[in-house]
């Protein structure tokens, strides 16, 4: 169907999911009770967490006021010739931004981890004409707050007041808030009612997008443009048909592929995947997006449902055995995105608004930080450049190499399972590693996920440890080139970014997971090496 700024079609599983889950969420009046913020929806055990994160079904109105409060500060900072922004921010507060300002082609550094590599590259290039932008709801991520000290500190030993090259985001009364504050800082509030994963137009998307010159007026009007029709109890809502194929299909086809089908919107699939996995991936149930880029699959699993996100002038019928086409203009398809995702929380019978192995992972690496990290545990064997470990199951079975582990692994997988492979490295500069995503899952026959650590931790992060019990983990770490020192702080970039991978290891442990861990002792030639095993493993040949 086609209606003012979306279009959505589909057939199969989908197709029969939305016959038989629709009219009873009309009946129910399921989205004019979401748009009137009823947190009863989702059940009383998620009563609670909803009744305080459900004004994003708002957002497209009552955000309004920033669009004048942005504009002034952008025009006060480019007059000052700060014409390179760069964005501290995790999850929610980053992918957002990323997708709008790729969509706007205005140049937007994200800065997402804690990899000293990465912190230090983004340090060094043109600091005197650098804007930072430090998002973060709570006000107390560690990774932010990291990042924050660094850029202070940078902008302190250059001789540049930090309070004119900072610009705060974070919810009313967070530790961040007061402190910036009483600090001097410029610092923009975000509505405190909506969570990270659907803040994208609160202050969290637009403070970023804007500054760095995309157009946030036009994006709030996208998403003003469908508002009325995604809050209609009609059986036309796409918002309820899409919820529908996402969450009602018999049996629940549980691996979302958004594809990239010739979308104009680049890396909307990266948006989604956080928005549907921290949201779905829960209580043994839950949605796993495997986002494949322009690798769209020749054929569908059972337990597969394939999303093509195409351009809006696509008039392509879909075909196969559940397959959905999704066009529309940015804002309007974030809104139509995470009404559907609420309507699979319910369909599925989660809370959609929670995230509590997210918090897990983190007070894991919180206690290794704290107990020092000196000392980690020997590797079950080293084999060349790459030493290697197990968390979980042991699955080993005498495996001696680098081979010989990876196919140990891989034979832990189930025919509804699937790979994560966690890498917690240079996500610009060790793209490699990446590309070898589709091979790997053409050879196993079965979806294969790709995350940078600790990005990832904040989006997939959640269904790993929270879905259903079906998945094998690879995590990759290596050796910094040079470490770096967080200001303040008694522990560096490389202890913090070991640290989250040492917890998000023992937590999926501690829930029966298999882990292979590969740490590169020495950079290039390791990662050469685990390139070249993982490419052999899906029948190419290493470069």
């Amino acid at each position: 169907m086609t209606s003012s700024g979306v279009s959505l079609g589909t057939v199969g599983a989908g197709a029969a999911a939305i016959d038989a889950a629709v009219p009873a969420l009309v009946a129910e009046k399921f989205a004019s009770r979401l748009f009137a913020q009823d947190p009863t929806l989702w059940g009383s055990d998620a009563e609670s967490e909803a009744a305080k994160r459900l004004s994003w079904v708002g957002l497209a109105r009552s955000s309004r006021p920033l669009v004048g409060e942005i504009a002034a500060l952008r025009e006060k900072f480019t007059s000052q010739g700060l014409t390179r922004v760069v964005l501290c921010g995790m999850g929610g507060s980053s992918l957002a931004p990323e997708v709008i300002c790729a969509t706007a082609g205005v140049p937007l550094v994200v800065l997402d981890s804690s990899q000293p590599d990465m912190v230090r590259a983004a340090l060094a290039e043109d600091l005197e004409h650098t804007l930072v932008v430090v998002s973060s709801k709570s006000g107390s991520t560690v990774e932010t707050d990291s990042q924050r000290r660094v850029y202070e500190q940078a902008f302190e030993d250059a001789g540049i007041d930090p309070t004119e090259r900072i610009v705060i985001v974070t919810d009313p009364g967070s530790p961040l808030d007061e402190s910036s504050r009483a600090g001097g800082f410029t610092v923009v509030n975000a509505d405190p009612n909506v969570g990270g994963r659907y803040s994208a137009l609160t202050a969290f998307g637009l403070v970023p997008s804007g500054l760095a010159g995309a157009d946030v007026e036009a994006l709030l009007d996208e998403a003003e443009s469908v508002t009325d029709l995604l809050a209609e109890d009609d059986g036309a809502n796409p918002g309820l048909q899409l919820g529908a194929v996402l969450g009602g299909t018999s049996p629940l086809r549980d691996k979302l592929i958004p594809a990239d089908a010739g979308t104009q919107i680049p890396g909307f699939g990266d948006w989604i995947e956080q928005l549907i996995a921290e949201s779905t991936g829960k209580d043994g149930k839950g949605l796993l997006p495997v986002v494949v880029g322009r690798d769209e699959p020749s054929s569908l699993a059972a337990d597969e449902n394939l999303v093509l996100l195409t351009a809006e002038d696509d008039e392509r019928t879909p075909e196969g055995d559940s397959v959905t086409t999704v066009s529309g203009s940015l804002g309007a398809q974030m809104l139509l995105w995470e009404v559907a995702t609420a309507v699979a929380g319910r369909l599925i019978g989660i809370n959609p608004f929670d995230q509590p192995d997210v918090e897990s992972a983190k007070a894991a690496a919180r206690e290794l930080l704290d107990a020092g990290m000196g000392a980690a545990d020997a590797p079950a064997f080293v084999d060349g450049a790459v030493e290697v470990r197990t968390a979980g199951p042991d699955f080993l079975a005498g495996a001696d190499t680098l081979d010989a582990a990876l196919q140990a692994l891989v034979a832990q997988l189930t025919p509804t399972g699937y790979l994560a492979v966690m890498a917690y490295l240079d996500r610009l500069a060790d793209t490699e590693l990446a590309a070898t995503r589709a091979p790997l899952q053409s050879a196993l026959e079965r979806p294969v996920t790709f995350g940078w650590g600790p990005r990832f931790l904040h989006s997939t992060g959640q269904y790993h440890k929270g879905g259903p019990a079906n998945g094998v983990y690879l995590q990759i770490t290596t050796v910094p080139g040079e470490d770096l020192a967080v200001p303040g702080r008694d522990f560096t970039f490389g202890q913090f970014c070991d640290a989250q991978a040492g917890g998000d290891a023992s937590v999926l442990a501690d829930h029966g997971r298999p882990v292979l861990r590969l740490h590169l002792a020495d950079h290039d030639a390791g990662l050469k090496q685990v390139v070249a095993a993982l490419t052999k493993m899906s029948g190419g040949e290493a470069r």
